[in-house]
């Protein structure tokens, strides 16, 4: 299992919001013992010299092999965290896509690779299941930016 933390320098990112009815697209995070400690939207950095749209698409096509279509607003949210120890800081732009693929949409859990070839996994989650398993939403502040999930 590879550990992960947080660059010690801000980052700049995008994510994916792709809905199956009441169901959000996102990808597990893991503690360094490998428990699902929360689940995020699909998407990652945005490159020097590259558009926000460019990486969305970007990193669809290399998560899920797939392009998409932008369909909504972007929203930015910044969110400073910490991860075992190590503080975290980026910026966050996210906006509603939808897949190309449509396949992907019929399928409950995804496989994938990482760039860096770790394995993956994404789901469609609907909010009352994220929140009765004790299982939080990434970025910090998504879950209150996401009006379909509002109550």
């Amino acid at each position: 299992m590879t550990v992960w933390r947080p660059s010690q320098q801000i980052r700049v990112k995008v994510i994916g919001l792709a809905w199956r009815k009441d169901q959000l697209l996102a990808a597990e995070v893991e503690d360094d013992s490998g428990r699902i400690k929360g689940v995020r939207p699909l998407g990652g950095a945005i490159e020097f010299g590259e558009s926000r749209e460019e990486a969305l698409h970007r990193e669809f096509q290399e998560e899920l092999e797939t392009d998409i279509r932008i369909v909504g607003p972007w929203h930015l949210l910044e969110n400073i965290y910490e991860h075992h120890g190590a503080t975290g800081h980026e910026y966050i732009f996210a906006a509603d896509i939808e897949l190309a693929d449509a396949s992907l949409y019929e399928r409950d859990e995804i496989h994938y690779s990482e760039l860096d070839e770790t394995a993956a996994t994404a789901r469609w989650f609907c909010r009352d299941s994220l929140r009765d398993a004790g299982i939080d939403l990434y970025p910090t502040g998504l879950d209150r930016l996401l009006s379909r999930w509002r109550d």
